[in-house]
């Protein structure tokens, strides 16, 4: 991770901050308040609690999306409870992964390393993809529709990359879980419902076609366009 990475957390106890400045002194850590922060150089990680003093978890996330300084960052909500319910509204609310807690910095640091470890595009590294007019640039971990860069967040992205290479096969949920790496968390095959829904949404609302097929009680398939080898 890069020296210039900043984890945000909504109402740390000094335990955990302290915790986490002697594990990773390179680590910009800081309480996540109303007042947000400037625009970070490098990597932003935001950690929210379910229920904060003033409002909900889901309440902050949305904020956190909306704001110029945290709305590319990666953020994990921290629940009371293993409800699949719950793990649904936190990706709805914009979140991009969950963990039930009570938060330490253990646990924060191995999320972290979670990430550090793997690649954005494992299947298809250092290439383009295309799909009609749509571009999947993923050495850039970008997309774009008639050149136009659209905003995906990196689950997305890599459940597009991964339908664009292998069009016309039907996957069922529990392959597309284990496709983005998230098999030992997610217990909810729903779930991932709400990434696909969350994908089809980001394109829709850039002008790109929805690519995707609902194949019931399969799954989602990408079919490929007329014409294509």
């Amino acid at each position: 991770m890069s020296p210039n990475a900043t984890v945000l957390i909504t109402a740390p106890p000094p335990t955990l901050l302290q915790g986490l400045k002697r594990r990773r002194p390179d680590l910009a850590v800081a309480p996540l308040e109303d007042g947000l922060p400037p625009v970070a150089e490098g990597p932003v990680w935001c950690f929210v609690d379910w229920l904060l003093p003033d409002r909900s978890g889901l309440e902050m996330v949305r904020t956190l999306r909306e704001a110029r300084a945290t709305r590319d960052s990666h953020i994990t909500m921290v629940l009371e409870s293993a409800e699949p319910e719950d793990k649904r509204r936190a990706l709805r609310a914009g979140a991009d992964d969950y963990l039930v807690g009570p938060l330490s910095a253990e646990r924060l640091l191995e999320r972290l390393a979670t990430y550090e470890a793997k690649p954005a595009a494992p299947t298809a590294p250092r290439r383009r993809l295309t799909h009609g007019e749509l571009v999947l640039d993923l050495t850039a971990h970008q997309v774009r529709y008639q050149g136009r860069l659209l905003t995906l967040r990196p689950n997305e992205l890599r459940l597009l990359a991964h339908f664009v290479e292998h069009p016309d096969q039907v996957f069922s949920r529990t392959a597309l879980i284990e496709r983005i790496g998230k098999d030992d968390e997610v217990s909810d095959e729903r779930t991932v419902d709400v990434w696909v829904g969350r994908l089809r949404r980001a394109l829709v609302a850039q002008g790109a076609p929805d690519p995707l097929r609902t194949v019931r009680s399969a799954g989602y398939v990408l079919d490929s366009l007329p014409g294509a080898n």
